[in-house]
């Protein structure tokens, strides 16, 4: 996470269940994301925590005692330029210039990216467990050259996820401390 609180007063240990709250749109005014982009994006993220925490925790629809709320919301949504992208991870010479756009920027030419902030609170005190922000871009892989526009978006979605997935389940075990 590119930023994160964790409460140090959190007793991880006492959750075992989990409630995905449905992922929600923060772009601006001014977003360039269709609102049919953005609703399939939310369910994306939606589905893919669902996933990702299913596998770790029991997830239920109501509050209660041990049960932790995820609340996420995706910022920001940049989209990938397929074609072009192809182009510059393909050919050596677009190739050559991609990678000198990305020791000179961080970031590769054509490339998508997602911005999400999320918190974890338990359900019954509203009281904040942990909280995140964080920010993802596409790589150079010739392997994701050819996805789709919103396809890196659809990567940091999956990874946040898993991720998230992981942290709350080695927190709550008490294998990692916070």
């Amino acid at each position: 996470m590119g930023l994160r609180y964790v409460n140090p007063n959190a007793r991880w240990t006492e959750y075992k269940k989990v409630i995905i709250a449905p992922v929600s749109f923060w772009g601006g005014d001014d977003t360039k994301v269709s609102k049919a982009d953005q609703l399939a994006l939310t369910n994306y993220f939606t589905k893919a925590l669902n996933d990702a925490l299913s596998q770790k925790f029991q997830v239920v629809d109501q509050p209660g005692p041990g049960v932790m709320e995820i609340q996420v919301a995706i910022d920001d949504i940049g989209k990938a330029t397929p074609v072009l992208r192809t182009v510059s991870m393909v050919i050596p010479q677009a190739r050559a210039l991609a990678t000198l756009k990305y020791a000179a920027t961080g970031t590769y030419a054509f490339v998508g990216s997602a911005q999400a902030e999320g918190k974890v609170v338990d359900s019954v005190t509203g009281q904040v467990l942990a909280a995140g922000v964080d920010k993802r871009v596409g790589g150079g892989s010739v392997v994701t050259a050819a996805q789709w526009q919103l396809g890196d978006a659809e990567n940091a979605m999956t990874a946040w996820s898993n991720q998230l997935a992981n942290r709350l389940s080695s927190w709550t075990s008490g294998t990692t401390p916070s």
